[in-house]
């Protein structure tokens, strides 16, 4: 799915390069991996099988992630440490994964793809064994800096995996199911772990994300076909990269925006009279809606990209100043934090296809720039969050959270080569399946 143009004439997009080797026929009854150029004897009965495995694992990814955030007062009383020290474990985790992503994906993209997965779980299951077994708070640091580290690697391949186990044009749709796992990692992965720690204990909790990735590995293992990547793989059709400044310049003040609020969205709740206990209920369904906004958006992010970001963006935005207008009434309140919640759902797959689609880099590296931003924005949206709460009070951060929402949007008014208002047709060569 090519964004530089009309296809002109019977030769494809005028505007690209030749690509490479011609894909299988129209004639032929199986799939294969759709990146540029890509060799046509590797194929897979299902690419669905494939994507459920990479939702898996970013189930597992983001549960190991997100694991610290309700096993903090438990590792501050074992190592008395303060809350300030324990909340490095969290945000350590994410500036590892803003600065490292490009570059270390970068450096592994001749790497073959499924092993290189094989040997991030590996390296997951590690890092999960050390703060398991950590005799002290240092060396609990250390294996949260290995769990950056091969976050940063892990989530790039898995976004380039997706985009390439489909032809082009089912990008958004192959990367809002992988995404699924992510959203299902907050959903369900980080309430089970903090549980498992409130029965057992924070060591044992640790423990079970060895088993849980241990598993992944295994999915990997039995059901994701290989495909190839590196020389050969990438370079049969070429967008610029400045096409994709916007998909990546867009994808940060998004995150922040969002996480400007998210960061509060416990204080936002209490302040309106969601009682302690109401709390975990009331999240828990927030991360129900996002699944199903991943549902609605998926078919819509292949066929009317443009038209999709702007509405996503636009209606994140709306929830929040629906937040912000209602608070403190309690009603309203949920009514506004459900439609922020369901729209963004699906704004990774959103920003990870537009990346994708654009073609100015190969997936993993167009996933590593998607990962590095996301938390990027993710770290400063907390900062502005919280800067915002001490300078001018609780109601001021919704409204900054949609300002924000409101600047990606018009990131992507600007962009219209990473948004297309329709899909463009795939490069020559690349079979519709």
């Amino acid at each position: 799915m090519g964004t530089n143009g009309r296809e002109k004439g019977t030769n494809g997009d005028a505007a690209l390069p030749a690509p490479g080797p011609a894909g299988p026929g129209p004639d032929l009854p199986v799939s294969r991996p759709a990146s540029p150029g890509s060799d046509p004897s590797v194929r897979c009965v299902s690419p669905t099988a494939g994507l459920a495995v990479l939702a898996f694992c970013a189930f597992a990814g983001v549960s190991t992630e997100m694991a610290p955030v309700g096993l903090l007062p438990a590792i501050a009383t074992a190592f008395s440490a303060s809350e300030t020290q324990t909340g490095l474990l969290v945000s350590l985790y994410a500036v590892i994964v803003a600065t490292l992503a490009v570059p270390i994906t970068h450096a592994t993209r001749r790497l073959p793809g499924k092993r290189l997965l094989l040997a991030a779980t590996a390296c997951y299951c590690a890092s999960s064994l050390v703060c398991a077994t950590a005799p002290a708070f240092a060396a609990l640091a250390v294996g949260r800096a290995l769990g950056g580290v091969t976050h940063a690697l892990f989530f790039s391949c898995c976004i380039g995996y997706a985009a390439r186990l489909v032809s082009p044009e089912r990008t958004g749709w192959a990367l809002a199911l992988a995404s699924a796992g992510a959203s299902a990692g907050f959903l369900l992965g980080v309430p089970f772990v903090t549980a498992l720690a409130d029965a057992v204990g924070w060591r044992w909790a640790f423990a079970a994300l060895v088993g849980l990735m241990g598993a992944a590995s295994a999915g990997i293992v039995l059901f994701l076909p290989d495909v190839p990547r590196g020389p050969g793989t990438d370079d049969g059709v070429r967008g610029r990269p400045r096409d994709a400044i916007a998909a990546i310049g867009a994808n940060a003040p998004t995150f922040a925006g969002h996480y400007v609020a998210y960061t509060y969205v416990t204080v936002l709740l209490l302040r309106s009279g969601v009682s302690s206990s109401g709390l975990a209920p009331i999240l828990f369904g927030f991360g129900a809606l996002g699944l199903v906004g991943i549902w609605l958006a998926a078919p819509q992010l292949d066929r009317r990209p443009r038209a999709s970001a702007l509405t996503i963006l636009i209606a994140c935005a709306a929830g929040l100043v629906g937040i912000g207008i209602a608070l403190p009434a309690l009603v309203p309140v949920l009514i506004a934090g459900a439609l922020w919640a369901t729209a963004f759902g699906p704004v990774g797959a959103l920003f990870q296809s537009a990346a994708v689609r654009t073609r100015a880099f190969a997936p993993e590296l167009a996933g590593a720039w998607i990962n590095a931003t996301s938390n990027g924005g993710i770290a400063a949206g907390a900062g502005i969050g919280g800067w915002v709460l001490d300078r001018w009070g609780l109601p001021a951060v919704p409204w900054v959270g949609a300002t924000l929402f409101l600047v990606g949007a018009m990131i992507v008014v600007v962009g219209r080569r990473a948004f297309p208002t329709m899909p463009l047709p795939p490069p020559q060569g690349q079979s519709r399946r």
